[in-house]
Protein backbone atom coordinates (compact mmCIF):
# COMPACT_ATOMS: atom_id res chain seq x y z
CA UNK A 1 0.00 0.00 0.00
CA UNK A 2 1.06 3.48 -0.79
CA UNK A 3 2.36 5.34 1.79
CA UNK A 4 0.00 8.50 2.79
CA UNK A 5 1.99 11.29 3.53
CA UNK A 6 1.67 14.33 3.65
CA UNK A 7 1.82 16.87 0.61
CA UNK A 8 0.22 19.78 0.52
CA UNK A 9 0.10 20.26 -3.39
CA UNK A 10 -2.24 17.47 -3.30
CA UNK A 11 -4.19 18.77 -0.90
CA UNK A 12 -7.67 21.30 -0.86
CA UNK A 13 -8.22 23.59 1.69
CA UNK A 14 -9.38 21.05 3.94
CA UNK A 15 -6.57 19.00 4.32
CA UNK A 16 -8.31 16.12 1.61
CA UNK A 17 -6.79 14.73 -1.43
CA UNK A 18 -8.64 14.34 -4.73
CA UNK A 19 -9.77 10.91 -3.38
CA UNK A 20 -11.26 12.05 -0.24
CA UNK A 21 -8.58 10.83 2.11
CA UNK A 22 -7.61 13.10 4.98
CA UNK A 23 -4.03 13.72 4.11
CA UNK A 24 -3.00 16.13 6.95
CA UNK A 25 -0.93 14.51 9.75
CA UNK A 26 -2.09 15.95 13.53
CA UNK A 27 0.72 18.50 14.62
CA UNK A 28 3.99 16.99 16.01
CA UNK A 29 3.44 17.83 19.19
CA UNK A 30 -0.16 15.95 19.09
CA UNK A 31 2.34 12.95 17.68
CA UNK A 32 4.74 13.08 20.16
CA UNK A 33 2.16 13.77 22.59
CA UNK A 34 0.28 11.03 21.99
CA UNK A 35 3.36 8.38 21.59
CA UNK A 36 4.48 9.90 25.09
CA UNK A 37 1.28 9.17 26.84
CA UNK A 38 0.40 5.43 25.18
CA UNK A 39 4.16 4.19 26.95
CA UNK A 40 4.38 6.27 30.15
CA UNK A 41 0.37 5.23 30.38
CA UNK A 42 1.07 1.65 29.18
CA UNK A 43 3.75 0.97 31.67
CA UNK A 44 2.09 2.21 34.34
CA UNK A 45 -0.80 0.34 33.95
CA UNK A 46 1.39 -3.02 33.07
CA UNK A 47 3.03 -2.50 36.93
CA UNK A 48 0.00 -1.11 38.57
CA UNK A 49 -2.29 -4.13 37.04
CA UNK A 50 0.85 -6.98 37.69
CA UNK A 51 -0.94 -8.85 40.36
CA UNK A 52 -4.43 -9.18 38.34
CA UNK A 53 -2.19 -10.10 35.10
CA UNK A 54 -1.46 -13.31 37.28
CA UNK A 55 -4.72 -14.06 38.28
CA UNK A 56 -6.41 -14.01 35.26
CA UNK A 57 -3.72 -16.19 33.67
CA UNK A 58 -4.29 -18.86 36.32
CA UNK A 59 -7.84 -18.08 35.56
CA UNK A 60 -7.84 -18.71 31.69
CA UNK A 61 -5.47 -21.81 32.27
CA UNK A 62 -8.08 -23.52 34.41
CA UNK A 63 -10.30 -23.15 32.54
CA UNK A 64 -9.38 -24.92 29.60
CA UNK A 65 -5.68 -26.01 28.96
CA UNK A 66 -4.02 -24.37 26.51
CA UNK A 67 -2.70 -21.04 25.64
CA UNK A 68 -2.86 -17.93 27.83
CA UNK A 69 -2.27 -15.38 25.34
CA UNK A 70 -4.42 -15.78 21.80
CA UNK A 71 -2.49 -13.18 19.14
CA UNK A 72 -5.24 -12.99 15.93
CA UNK A 73 -3.57 -11.36 12.88
CA UNK A 74 -5.22 -7.59 12.35
CA UNK A 75 -4.29 -4.55 9.72
CA UNK A 76 -3.04 -1.79 11.73
CA UNK A 77 -1.39 1.73 10.60
CA UNK A 78 -0.53 1.42 6.68
CA UNK A 79 -2.62 -2.11 6.32
CA UNK A 80 0.54 -4.10 7.95
CA UNK A 81 -0.67 -6.78 10.13
CA UNK A 82 0.36 -7.63 13.65
CA UNK A 83 -0.68 -9.91 16.22
CA UNK A 84 -3.08 -8.31 18.32
CA UNK A 85 -2.74 -9.91 21.45
CA UNK A 86 -5.63 -10.95 24.02
CA UNK A 87 -6.25 -13.89 26.83
CA UNK A 88 -7.80 -16.64 25.44
CA UNK A 89 -11.18 -16.24 25.99
CA UNK A 90 -12.32 -19.27 23.37
CA UNK A 91 -11.61 -22.63 23.40
CA UNK A 92 -8.72 -24.30 21.61
CA UNK A 93 -10.75 -25.32 18.84
CA UNK A 94 -12.53 -22.55 18.44
CA UNK A 95 -12.57 -21.75 14.46
CA UNK A 96 -13.51 -25.66 13.88
CA UNK A 97 -16.58 -24.89 15.84
CA UNK A 98 -17.28 -21.66 14.35
CA UNK A 99 -17.51 -23.16 10.97
CA UNK A 100 -19.86 -26.26 11.94
CA UNK A 101 -22.16 -23.50 13.66
CA UNK A 102 -22.39 -21.39 10.88
CA UNK A 103 -22.76 -24.13 8.48
CA UNK A 104 -25.79 -25.78 10.02
CA UNK A 105 -27.30 -22.52 11.91
CA UNK A 106 -28.83 -20.05 9.34
CA UNK A 107 -29.64 -17.12 11.93
CA UNK A 108 -26.26 -17.67 13.24
CA UNK A 109 -24.57 -17.26 10.06
CA UNK A 110 -27.03 -13.80 9.35
CA UNK A 111 -25.79 -12.82 12.18
CA UNK A 112 -22.20 -13.01 11.66
CA UNK A 113 -22.49 -11.59 8.47
CA UNK A 114 -23.95 -8.53 9.61
CA UNK A 115 -20.89 -7.37 11.93
CA UNK A 116 -19.07 -10.73 12.44
CA UNK A 117 -19.72 -11.17 15.97
CA UNK A 118 -22.94 -14.06 17.96
CA UNK A 119 -24.38 -12.93 21.06
CA UNK A 120 -24.48 -16.69 21.88
CA UNK A 121 -20.96 -17.63 21.63
CA UNK A 122 -20.83 -21.46 21.64
CA UNK A 123 -16.79 -21.23 21.15
CA UNK A 124 -16.34 -18.78 24.37
CA UNK A 125 -14.87 -20.34 28.03
CA UNK A 126 -16.37 -20.56 31.32
CA UNK A 127 -14.18 -17.61 32.22
CA UNK A 128 -14.66 -15.90 28.54
CA UNK A 129 -17.63 -14.18 29.03
CA UNK A 130 -16.09 -12.42 31.91
CA UNK A 131 -13.33 -11.93 30.35
CA UNK A 132 -15.29 -9.93 27.56
CA UNK A 133 -17.88 -8.54 29.15
CA UNK A 134 -15.39 -6.93 31.83
CA UNK A 135 -12.60 -5.99 28.66
CA UNK A 136 -10.09 -7.54 30.75
CA UNK A 137 -9.16 -9.96 27.62
CA UNK A 138 -7.75 -6.90 25.95
CA UNK A 139 -5.39 -6.25 29.07
CA UNK A 140 -2.51 -7.60 26.77
CA UNK A 141 -2.68 -5.51 24.22
CA UNK A 142 -0.72 -2.71 26.44
CA UNK A 143 2.19 -4.90 25.09
CA UNK A 144 1.29 -4.36 21.63
CA UNK A 145 1.19 -0.18 22.64
CA UNK A 146 4.72 -0.65 23.29
CA UNK A 147 5.79 -2.67 20.32
CA UNK A 148 4.34 0.70 18.58
CA UNK A 149 1.37 -1.90 16.91
CA UNK A 150 -1.55 0.15 18.51
CA UNK A 151 -2.22 2.80 20.42
CA UNK A 152 -4.47 3.57 23.62
CA UNK A 153 -7.20 5.29 21.59
CA UNK A 154 -8.18 4.46 18.02
CA UNK A 155 -10.27 2.66 15.60
CA UNK A 156 -10.21 -1.02 16.72
CA UNK A 157 -8.11 -3.24 14.77
CA UNK A 158 -9.76 -5.58 11.86
CA UNK A 159 -9.14 -8.51 10.29
CA UNK A 160 -8.81 -8.75 6.68
CA UNK A 161 -12.36 -9.87 6.15
CA UNK A 162 -13.58 -7.00 7.42
CA UNK A 163 -11.54 -4.54 4.85
CA UNK A 164 -14.37 -4.61 2.50
CA UNK A 165 -16.25 -3.03 5.00
CA UNK A 166 -14.68 0.28 5.04
CA UNK A 167 -14.75 0.55 1.57
CA UNK A 168 -13.62 4.01 0.41
CA UNK A 169 -13.14 4.86 3.93
CA UNK A 170 -10.37 1.90 4.03
CA UNK A 171 -7.58 4.55 3.62
CA UNK A 172 -8.59 6.38 6.78
CA UNK A 173 -8.07 3.77 8.77
CA UNK A 174 -4.58 3.02 8.05
CA UNK A 175 -3.79 6.68 9.01
CA UNK A 176 -3.85 5.68 12.38
CA UNK A 177 -2.68 3.26 14.97
CA UNK A 178 -5.19 1.19 15.93
CA UNK A 179 -6.32 1.27 19.60
CA UNK A 180 -7.46 -0.54 22.34
CA UNK A 181 -10.04 2.11 22.96
CA UNK A 182 -12.12 4.63 21.06
CA UNK A 183 -15.23 6.57 19.70
CA UNK A 184 -16.65 3.18 19.10
CA UNK A 185 -16.29 1.55 22.49
CA UNK A 186 -17.39 4.69 24.65
CA UNK A 187 -20.41 5.02 22.02
CA UNK A 188 -21.99 1.67 22.70
CA UNK A 189 -19.87 -1.11 20.91
CA UNK A 190 -21.69 -4.05 19.69
CA UNK A 191 -24.83 -1.95 20.17
CA UNK A 192 -23.49 0.30 17.20
CA UNK A 193 -24.67 -0.80 13.17
CA UNK A 194 -21.09 -1.25 11.65
CA UNK A 195 -21.98 1.87 9.17
CA UNK A 196 -22.00 4.00 12.25
CA UNK A 197 -18.69 2.38 13.60
CA UNK A 198 -17.12 3.12 10.53
CA UNK A 199 -18.48 6.49 10.47
CA UNK A 200 -16.83 6.76 14.06
CA UNK A 201 -13.68 5.81 12.79
CA UNK A 202 -13.42 8.42 10.23
CA UNK A 203 -14.86 11.02 12.45
CA UNK A 204 -11.79 10.39 14.62
CA UNK A 205 -9.19 9.84 12.13
CA UNK A 206 -10.29 13.76 11.14
CA UNK A 207 -9.91 15.00 14.77
CA UNK A 208 -6.88 13.25 16.39
CA UNK A 209 -5.57 15.48 18.72
CA UNK A 210 -3.84 14.90 22.35
CA UNK A 211 -7.29 16.74 24.21
CA UNK A 212 -9.54 14.23 21.85
CA UNK A 213 -7.42 11.15 23.08
CA UNK A 214 -7.26 11.82 26.73
CA UNK A 215 -11.24 12.40 26.78
CA UNK A 216 -11.98 9.23 25.17
CA UNK A 217 -9.94 7.64 27.94
CA UNK A 218 -11.82 9.33 30.71
CA UNK A 219 -15.34 7.98 28.61
CA UNK A 220 -14.11 4.64 28.53
CA UNK A 221 -13.67 4.00 32.37
CA UNK A 222 -17.41 4.31 33.02
CA UNK A 223 -18.04 2.24 29.78
CA UNK A 224 -16.21 -0.45 30.83
CA UNK A 225 -17.83 -0.36 33.98
CA UNK A 226 -21.62 -0.78 32.80
CA UNK A 227 -20.40 -2.93 29.76
CA UNK A 228 -22.03 -1.14 27.19
CA UNK A 229 -22.16 -3.21 24.52
CA UNK A 230 -20.15 -5.95 25.54
CA UNK A 231 -20.67 -9.51 24.52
Amino acid sequence: MATMAWDARASGPDGMNENGFLVAPPSVIDQFGRRTLDVVVSLALLIVLAPLLLALTFLVYSSDRGPILFGHRRLGKDGKTFRCFKFRSMVVDAEKRLADLLANNAEARREWELDHKLRTDPRITSIGNFLRRSSLDELPQLFNVLRGEMSLVGPRPIVEAEKVRYGRYFGRYCMVRPGITGLWQVSGRNDVSYRRRVAMDVAYVRNQTLGFNISIMARTIPSVLLSRGSY
